[in-house]
This record gives structure tokens, C-alpha cells and sequence, in this order.
């Protein structure tokens, strides 16, 4: 045993043993030490410790006092604690303790979860900045409350040595801290200062060698200097390499994206506290709370108007202009305050937000490690910030907005992964799985202990290093949770690498595969996202995105599914249209404009009635003879349902995007961006374009129609109406007609009319439609369902791909 304490005598009492499990983010987080205090407190004997489960505490004395201990363990557990379950039994253990102790920690089953990585705590930030604090500007000050966990976990129970700190000998003071009860830092496994922990540097980028600059100061205020100078930055951060830049310097943030391969794309900032973002963006309370909470996500937030900062500020005192080229074509802004001591000590120095975008080429993984990080920064980045703390597992930035007061996350990494989403009711027998996600914006999701563990966002996987890091992390996940898979689940597309990688782990061990059509698993993530039972009928589920395999061979990304967690039924659908060129239509959104048109009319007849628009010289720029051929022919240009690309024709037409997409999603996000909001809000269902709602020949399938809103478009682009309004009447047409489509479909339930509706794909994460969207459905008595936990694009994929088979495997008991 270590630390104990001796508590008072139990003579005279009735005394009884209780073994008390306590299940959830138990471990890393100041549990024990929680623990030790209460028992303290009430003066229990006995011990806890860690283990493969959670935490196992021992407990001799009376029943009340163990009552209203087991209580006060619920009521005052730690910050970054979250308690799934306390559970106790009677035990019956003849020989009472003399103290109350913690013992070290034992392996198991790992039945557990890992503790995401926490921002730094106020405490922490007051020893930082405290000129008599041994950890006076320490960048790697932490405690039991913030700092490094899953990125620098290699193994289960938490301790420090199945961590990258167990290089780190303790110094004298740091393992008094470590072993006291009463200290913050009691079992804080990153615990480390000045004279025992991790050290920081500069270096400049130079072919051989990289040299350590040589400086009078400290380098942190060194790379802040360098930044406000006009430099590139590269700053090791918790899971990865960061690039920082001065936010207001357009000729350097320019420089940056030449350099790193990503040429529209917005980038994330940094910016000192919630002051200057103010100076940039609104925040309602919602949003000031999640940005300053423990997880530290970027925001995404909608920028202000120039008037109202300076009607904020004196003008001798606006804020220096936000550069174009961080977000170019947006109306909002992702920003995000310092997370870690070392970006707050950054920014003692800084004047002005700064750029804190992924430290890699465009497309391919952040770095994590040193030698890398030289190598594949040296021609993006002037300098390098490094610190010796090994990253063993690489995390993104979280990316979160408030939709209706309520956090949503677009993407899910630091500070989140890999925390657990309890299963919904009726899935506690699920058995192990694993779901091996989709081919972009990849993250894959094991299922166990009826919990779903949905990995980090990992990327692309079409990129060759993003695919390797994905098959790394799923090693690490099932070493890290001892996770046994029975079945195998993928997408239905044959060729998605992650779909042909489960195939392949399927066949090798001899498990079974269960393929899953694409959208039927979006519409499965939103209700396990909202914990929607297995007992409870089905939904009308509307999954919306850019493309996924279809059950019948075509390719869907618009569809209308009676849906619960075993089966679905294709009630309706956006009327199919051909990508022109196949993979070329998503990269250049002008071939769906074309591929609209002519589903509308043909090419004379267009000419003859819109000779006047640009739009036309532009196509007649093209080989008209070949793409009607291929539209004719079918040739390279399969019919797809897809909203997505719907988005993308309207935006070209209106010159949006109109040559290249240089990143997925673009033109729908730069359209949405225009959108005239005061129009819109003003803009009644009369003022609005308008699709058919049509069915297929034989009456089974319901679709929607685009072609009045296409003529609509083009005739108020002749009259040059503006496109801000043309975009608002566009997205509100579109909400209009799937809530049409809704009220006729919700009358084809097998027994009732469909009451519930799940949103997903990520057409849903346009916040426009979703707000209209939502509101016209509750306004005719639907219960609408979105998500929250994990994102509505394929980054949500393997959790409903997950759900599905574990439902289909319960039925078979």
C-alpha cells in the first residue's frame, strides 16, 4: 500500500464492508485523491485503487457513513470526472484496516475510459504567471484537473509509467506534491517543473542541421517576437505540430498557404482571451462558455461588421483587420483561446490573434514528433518551437458551433477523443465490434461494455500517410481497451480503403463482415447520438450529403429513408442527376450546373433563352460536343441523388467556386455564406423559388425536382438580381420542399404515422438550412432529431455503421 492515513477508532460501531465499483472517466483525473479525502472525512478505512474497470474502492464502516459516502463520491467528484455508474456489494472481510490507504494501480480487463486531454486550469495558469512559484513560466504546468492525457497515454491503468512522461524522473519536490493527499498534484501523472520535466526550444529551419537559436531570453518569447516580425512558426503543441502566424498579416498568412499546399481553406486562430475575439466575432453566452470550457475547441463564430466594432472602440483603438486570405469566401471564423501554459506564456508577447492551423502539408497528418516535424515543416516553416515531451498519440483540434443554445461538434479530437458515448437503451448486451467508418473525414468506432468509442478525426484516407496513421490508430485503440471484435463493419462501397481494410481484417480473422449501406448508417448515428431506444419504432430518416453507395448500385446522397437500426426503406429522394465527368464533378463545380441544365432542357434551348448571361459564354468555353455525349451516353456520368452536388451547381451558377472546389464542401459553404440574411428573414414561402415534389412511374418512389427553381435562378440572373438574395430564396425553397416531402412520407409508416425525423450528412451542417429546416418541421408537429455528440458528416459514419450491426447481432439472441 502507499499513502495512509490512520483513522479514528470503529470500536463500539456496527461495522460493515462494502466493495464499491465506480465505472466512467475515473481514471487520471484526481479520483483517488477525491476518494482519499472523503474517506478521510468520514473516517472510513479500507483503499481504492485503479484497475481495468474504473476505480475499486474497499470500505469499512457503518452503513450510513458509507451511504452518505458513496453520496458525497457522486456530488464532489472531480472536474474531468464523468461517473457512468457507483455500484456496491456487501463483502465479507474479517480484518478492519488501521487506515484508509490508495494502492497501486492493477491490470485487468479494461473495461475503463481514457481521459481526453484538458485545457489548463486557472490554478495551474496562476502558478505560471506567480514570479514566487517554483513553476513561475513553466510551459508544462498541470495537475490533476488539466493537462496531457490521451496524447500521451500508451497503456491502461493511467500511471505514469504507460505514459510519455515515464522518461521523466520526479525531482524531490515533484514527488512530494506527487505522494501528499492534500496536493492538486497527488498522482498526477504528467506532474513535472523547471528542474524534472520537459524542456522547450527554438530552432531555425536550415537544411543540415537544424541549429538551436542561442538566445538571452526564453524562446517562447523569442517565437513571439518572430511571429509579430512576419515569421512562420511551427509550435509543438499537446497533439501535434501547430503552424502560427500573425492573423493580421496578409502577406504572411499568404505565404503560409503557398507554402503549405492549402490555398482556400480557412484557417483556425489563437486569440489571448475572449476580449479580442469580441473585436472580431459575436458570442452569444452558449459560445463563450465552450470556448473557455475544459475541451477548448475551436469556435466557429459569425463574424461582426466593421461598424460594430468601431462602434465598440474608439478608433485609435480598433482592432488591427482580421487578413482576407485566413477565411476567404467566409461570413464566420474559427477561433479557439490558448489551451496549454506555453500558449499563454506566447501570447504575454502577442498584440494580435494569431494563425494556429495543423502543422503538415495540406491533406496529409499533423506531425507529432520531432524529427518529422524537421523534415516536413522545413519548407512551410521559418522556426520551430520543440519541446522533448513525447506526443504518442496525434490529435486534430476540435471543431464546435452552438446550433439553437446547444454544442455541436463538426469535428471531434483533442480535448474530446476519446471520450465515450453511452449506447442507447436496449444496447447493453451489444458484443464487441468495430466499425471501420468512411473514406473522408474518417473515424472509425469500437463498440464495448455498452459504450460506443468513436476514434479521433483521422482524416482522408485516400492520402497515403492518413491511411497509415488510421490502420496505427486502430491497433493502438484495441491494445488501449483490450477490445475483441466478433464482427466487422463497413461501408457498402467496394471501393472505400477503409471498407476494403475491414475486409481484409474480416477474412483474416475469421470474423463476420456486415456492410452498411451509407446513409441508412448517417441516419443510425443521429439516433444513437440523441440515445434514440432499440425498442422504438422507426423514423423518417433525411440524410443529405455529397455521395455514398446506394443498396441498389447507384450512387445516393439525397434520400428520404423509413429507417430504425436494423432496416431501412428508400420512400423518397432529390431527383437524380448525372456527375458529369464522375470524379471530376465534385472538384469542379461548374460541371453540375451544366448536367442540371441539361436534365431541364436542352443545350439549343438554353442558349436561345440565356444567350445574355456570362454563364453561357462560360460553358461555351467548354467542349459542349463531348459533355452531351457523356450526359447522353451515361459515359463516366452515373446519375446521383445527391443535395451535395445540388449545392454545388447553384453556387457555380453563380460563380461561386465555379472552376475548382479546392477543398470538399466549398462552393455550398461560400453559398451559404452569401446568403442576404435580412432578406431572408423577411422572405415568405411566396418569395421563394419553388421545387416539384414528383413521383417515379411506378409510384414507389417520391422525388424532388428542381427544374422551376433552375428556371427561376436563371431568370433572376438576367435580371441581375443580387446574389445574396438569389442564395436566400435558393435555401429557402430547398428547406420548404424537404418539409414537403416529410409531411407526404410520414403517412408511409408501417403502423402510424412517423412522428420522429432524423437529420444527417453533411449537408445538415449548413446552419442556414438546418435552422429552416428544423423550424418548419416542429412548427408541423414533428420531434426533430440532430446531432450533437459527433458530427452529421462521415465523421459520424462509424457510430451509426457500429449501432446497425450491434442491433442486427441483438436480434439474433
Amino acid at each position: 500500500m502507499v499513502d495512509n492515513i490512520i483513522l479514528p477508532t470503529l470500536e463500539n460501531q456496527l461495522v460493515t464492508c462494502w466493495e464499491i465499483r465506480v465505472r466512467g472517466t475515473v481514471q487520471g483525473v484526481g479520483f483517488r485523491p477525491t476518494v482519499f479525502k472523503l474517506a478521510t472525512e468520514y473516517g472510513i478505512r479500507g483503499s481504492v485503487l485503479n484497475d481495468g474497470e474504473g476505480v475499486l474502492i474497499k470500505a469499512w464502516a457503518s452503513e450510513s457513513d458509507l451511504a452518505e459516502f458513496i453520496q458525497s463520491i457522486s456530488a464532489q467528484s472531480p472536474p474531468l470526472a464523468k461517473i457512468e455508474s457507483i455500484e456496491h456489494s456487501v463483502i465479507n472481510l474479517s480484518k478492519i484496516p488501521s487506515a484508509f490507504a490508495i494502492e497501486r494501480s492493477s491490470t485487468g480487463e479494461s473495461a475503463t475510459n481514457i481521459s481526453a486531454d484538458a485545457a489548463v486550469c486557472n490554478e495551474c495558469l496562476d502558478d505560471v504567471f506567480d514570479p514566487l512559484n517554483r513553476r513561475f513560466r513553466y510551459p508544462f504546468t498541470n495537475c490533476t484537473h488539466c493537462g496531457p492525457r490521451f496524447s500521451i497515454i500508451s497503456a491502461i491503468p493511467y500511471d505514469r509509467a504507460s505514459t510519455s512522461m515515464a522518461v521523466f524522473a520526479m525531482c524531490e519536490n515533484c514527488q512530494k506534491e506527487y505522494d501528499d493527499p492534500s496536493n492538486r498534484r497527488f498522482h498526477a501523472q504528467p506532474n513535472a517543473c523547471h528542474a524534472c520535466g520537459p524542456k522547450v526550444w527554438l530552432e531555425t529551419v536550415s537544411p543540415q542541421p537544424a541549429s538551436e537559436i542561442k538566445l538571452h531570453f526564453d524562446p517562447i518569447e523569442a517565437a513571439a517576437r518572430l511571429i509579430e516580425q512576419g515569421a512562420i512558426v511551427a509550435i509543438k503543441g499537446i497533439g501535434g505540430f501547430h503552424l502560427a502566424c500573425d492573423a493580421t498579416n496578409e502577406e504572411t498568412v499568404h505565404r503560409m498557404r503557398q507554402r503549405k499546399h492549402r490555398y482556400e481553406k480557412p484557417f483556425a486562430l489563437m486569440a489571448r482571451n475572449v476580449a479580442m475575439i469580441e473585436s472580431y466575432c459575436l458570442l452569444n453566452p452558449a459560445e463563450a462558455k465552450i470556448i473557455a470550457g475544459t475541451a477548448a475547441p475551436i469556435v466557429v463564430l459569425k463574424t461582426v461588421r466593421n461598424e460594430t466594432c468601431s462602434s465598440k472602440q474608439p478608433a485609435s483603438h480598433a482592432p488591427v483587420a482580421i487578413a482576407p486570405s485566413v477565411a476567404p469566401g467566409q461570413n464566420s471564423l474559427g477561433f479557439m483561446l490558448p489551451y496549454t501554459p506555453l500558449h499563454h506564456l506566447l501570447f504575454e508577447h502577442l498584440k494580435q490573434p494569431i494563425v494556429l492551423t495543423s502543422g503538415n502539408r495540406a491533406e496529409e497528418p499533423q506531425c507529432i514528433d520531432n524529427d518529422s516535424a524537421r523534415k516536413s515543416l522545413a519548407l512551410i516553416a521559418d522556426y520551430i518551437l520543440m519541446h522533448n515531451r513525447e506526443i504518442v498519440n496525434r490529435l486534430d483540434d476540435s471543431v464546435a458551433r452552438v446550433d439553437c443554445d446547444e454544442q455541436v461538434y463538426l469535428r471531434r479530437g483533442r480535448g474530446v477523443a476519446p471520450n465515450p458515448i453511452p449506447l442507447p437503451p436496449g444496447f447493453e448486451d451489444a458484443p464487441d465490434l468495430l466499425a471501420m467508418g468512411s473514406e473522408l473525414k474518417n473515424s472509425f468506432c469500437l463498440i464495448k461494455n455498452g459504450k460506443a468509442i468513436v476514434s479521433q478525426h483521422l482524416g482522408d484516407l485516400e492520402e497515403a500517410n492518413t491511411f497509415n496513421d488510421y490502420q496505427h490508430n486502430l491497433v493502438l485503440y484495441k491494445d488501449l481497451y483490450r477490445h475483441k471484435a466478433t464482427q466487422i463493419a463497413v461501408d457498402l462501397h467496394p471501393d472505400y480503403l477503409s471498407s476494403k481494410l475491414g475486409r481484409a481484417i474480416a477474412a483474416e480473422e475469421a470474423l463476420p463482415l456486415v456492410e452498411i449501406q451509407h446513409h441508412h448508417a448517417h441516419v443510425a448515428s443521429c439516433l444513437a447520438d440523441n440515445g434514440y431506444p432499440l425498442s422504438e419504432g422507426p423514423v423518417l430518416g433525411i440524410a443529405l450529403d455529397g455521395l455514398g453507395f446506394g443498396s441498389d448500385g447507384s450512387f445516393w446522397g439525397g434520400e428520404f429513408l423509413l429507417a430504425d437500426y436494423h432496416s431501412f426503406e428508400l420512400l423518397g429522394r432529390f431527383k437524380p442527376v448525372a456527375l458529369l465527368g464522375g470524379y471530376q464533378a465534385m472538384k469542379e463545380p461548374w460541371r453540375n450546373t451544366y448536367a442540371h441544365l441539361m436534365a431541364c432542357m436542352d443545350w439549343q434551348s438554353f442558349k436561345t433563352k440565356y444567350n445574355d448571361l456570362e454563364l453561357t459564354n462560360f460553358f461555351e468555353t467548354k467542349p459542349l460536343g463531348t459533355l452531351n455525349k457523356m450526359l447522353e451516353s451515361q459515359f463516366n456520368s452515373p446519375p446521383a441523388s445527391s443535395c451535395g452536388r445540388l449545392f454545388d451547381a447553384v453556387a457555380a451558377a453563380l460563380d461561386i467556386c465555379r472552376h475548382h472546389a479546392s477543398y470538399e464542401g466549398q462552393a455550398a459553404i461560400e453559398l451559404e455564406a452569401i446568403v442576404n440574411v435580412e432578406f431572408l428573414e423577411e422572405l415568405d414561402d411566396q418569395g421563394a423559388y419553388v421545387f416539384d415534389i414528383a413521383c417515379t412511374d411506378d409510384g414507389a418512389c417520391s422525388y424532388i425536382e428542381p427544374k422551376p427553381v433552375w428556371q427561376a435562378i436563371l431568370d433572376d440572373l438576367q435580371r441581375r438580381t443580387d446574389r445574396g438574395v438569389i442564395a436566400a430564396r435558393f435555401h429557402r425553397a430547398l428547406a420548404k420542399a424537404i418539409v414537403i416531402m416529410a409531411k407526404k412520407l410520414s403517412n408511409r409508416g408501417q403502423e402510424k404515422q412517423l412522428a420522429t425525423i432524423a437529420l444527417s450528412g453533411g449537408v445538415f451542417q449548413n446552419k442556414i438550412l438546418e435552422k429552416l429546416v428544423q423550424s418548419g418541421l416542429r412548427s408541423n408537429n414533428f420531434k426533430v432529431l440532430t446531432h450533437r455528440q459527433v458530427p452529421a458528416n462521415d465523421g459520424g459514419l462509424a457510430l451509426g455503421q457500429a449501432i446497425i450491426c450491434a442491433a442486427l447481432q441483438l436480434r439474433k439472441k
